[in-house]
């Protein structure tokens, strides 16, 4: 009984199965502060470099 427990122990810690989805969990928590700090950092900036592009290409449209 004992030498069956210490084999499902040792099988246990030696298993791998849950470590990738943990570290694609990971990865993606990572790319999601970046992106968020990103947008915190220069949103007000990207929102007035695509309003000006929009009235740009919105110009070019009724000027043809």
């Amino acid at each position: 009984m004992l030498l069956k427990l210490w084999a499902k122990k040792e099988a246990f810690l030696r298993s791998t199965t849950g470590a990738t989805a943990i570290e694609y969990g990971l990865i993606a928590a990572g790319i999601a502060v970046a992106i968020s700090a990103v947008v915190f950092t220069f949103g007000d900036n990207l929102a007035n470099l695509f309003s000006n592009m929009a009235d740009k290409v919105g110009g070019a449209a009724a000027s043809e």
